[in-house]
């Protein structure tokens, strides 16, 4: 399966991820000059790459990885979906979440399980690895993550979830919007769209979700609120993990209420890398 990707980003990724294991096992602890060395770089070429690809310095970067950062996420920046939109339009940090367009299949097409739909596939570097990316001529419909399932189950997983789709390679119908939701070159210059193919009750989860902004964190239970549903935390907590579109789709800024991770389709540490690369370029200095 070809990849259209940047070495670089992938790169930026996997560094990252050694990052996470080591400070798991290490803690905060561990001074730049241990994390560099475990790494086999410089403590100048560490600093250097984690400070361009995330915009602060290492030592600042473990706050973020640190497994409290989601209780500190809940106290510091948990948001309610009222107050979600105003909160997302301040700000150049988040302007991201600006610059995405949707539209949702309807409920009968959705029935059909994607017969008579053509979806095309391709692999590209994401700043979180390797990433499957889908979309019909509406837009994006799905993205998965590998670097913690595997290239084979990744594929397995979006395929099955409309089986009577027509499926087809073509990483360049899909480029010009992959490469701007991952924001090449740090520019966005148009919105990318997404297509939304799910349940009634999944849509409503998924629309609560897109008004999440950058940096901030919500609940499941608030999420159930919002909806109008408020009993439905479980039900709630299972769209939430059904989001076919990673990453744009922001399943991963929801948490439990106890600031515990909960659950991540693609794998928890995936879930704290982009929460993590998210809180720090939100609190990043702009320029």
């Amino acid at each position: 399966m070809p990849n259209d990707h940047s070495p670089e980003t992938g790169y930026h990724f996997q560094v990252m991820r050694r990052a996470i294991d080591l400070i798991d096992e290490g803690g905060a602890a561990l001074s730049l000059n241990q994390l560099a060395e475990e790494m086999n770089m410089s403590p100048s070429h560490f600093q250097r790459l984690f400070t361009s690809w995330v915009g602060v310095s290492p030592k600042r970067y473990q706050q973020y990885l640190a497994l409290g950062h989601a209780k500190d996420l809940l106290t510091q920046r948990f948001t309610t979906l009222e107050t979600a939109h105003e909160l997302g339009l301040s700000g150049s940090g988040r302007l991201h979440d600006l610059f995405l367009r949707w539209e949702a299949m309807s409920p009968g097409e959705y029935a059909r399980k994607g017969e008579g739909l053509k979806i095309y596939w391709g692999w590209f570097d994401s700043p979180f690895g390797l990433s499957l990316v889908m979309g019909t001529e509406k837009g994006i419909c799905g993205i998965g993550f590998a670097s913690e399932t595997g290239e084979e189950a990744a594929m397995v997983d979006l395929v099955s979830r409309w089986p009577q789709a027509e499926f087809i390679e073509d990483p360049m119908m899909l480029r010009r919007w992959v490469l701007n939701a991952y924001g090449a070159d740090g520019q966005l210059t148009e919105k990318t769209p997404l297509y939304l193919i799910g349940a009634p009750l999944q849509l409503k989860v998924w629309e609560a979700l897109l008004k999440i902004p950058s940096g901030h964190v919500t609940t499941y239970s608030e999420i159930a609120q919002s909806i109008g549903k408020p009993r439905a935390v479980r039900a709630v907590g299972t769209a939430v993990g059904r989001n076919p579109i990673s990453y744009l789709i922001p399943c991963h800024r929801a948490l439990r209420k106890s600031g515990g991770l909960g659950g991540y389709h693609w794998g928890l540490p995936v879930k704290r890398a982009i929460l993590a690369w998210e809180g720090a370029r939100a609190d990043a200095p702009v320029g």
